[in-house]
């Protein structure tokens, strides 16, 4: 063996391995252009023709897809863990709310920032939110009051 084919079949197992580092890790980033690269030289080293070639890729791309399927069964499994999915809880008693369990704001006042006609923005404690009067027009400046949460809604009225 030449050590130009050597090299070929180094170059295809490093581009395998940084594929599938691109595969746990995503984003188009180092990994990823490093095995484009590697395989893409690897398979030119060791391809003496354009056939011969044609057969590395398609051997190649199997490969590929064969370390895509254990990439998956193991994130299924749940032996990989994926740095895309948020594993710690947000808990309410820790500080977190969501954003439709806004009943915290039931009776607290402020001021319309714009019109209410009837929906505009007011300022809750230096805090501004979208807010809908009860149906009837509310001029900037004016003292609001949230007397009711609906979902993310609230609803406010002049006082």
């Amino acid at each position: 063996m030449e050590w130009v084919e050597a090299l070929g079949i180094v170059l295809l197992i490093l581009g395998i391995l940084l594929a599938a580092v691109e595969m746990v890790v995503p984003g188009f980033g180092m990994p990823g252009i490093g095995a484009v690269v590697c395989l893409v030289a690897g398979i030119f080293c060791v391809s003496d023709s354009l056939v011969e070639g044609a057969v590395v890729t398609l051997v190649v791309l199997a490969v590929l897809a064969l370390v895509l399927v254990v990439v998956l069964w193991l994130f299924a499994r749940g032996k990989l863990k994926s740095p895309l999915i948020l594993r710690e809880e947000q808990k309410k008693e820790q500080g977190y709310i969501s954003s439709s369990d806004l009943d915290y704001l039931l009776g607290k006042r402020g001021v319309a920032v714009t019109d209410l006609h009837p929906m505009g923005t007011g300022d809750f404690e230096d805090i501004r939110f979208d807010v809908v009067s009860e149906g009837k027009f509310i001029e900037k400046g004016e003292k609001l009051e949230i007397i009711r949460v609906q979902g993310s809604r609230l609803i406010v009225r002049q006082i």
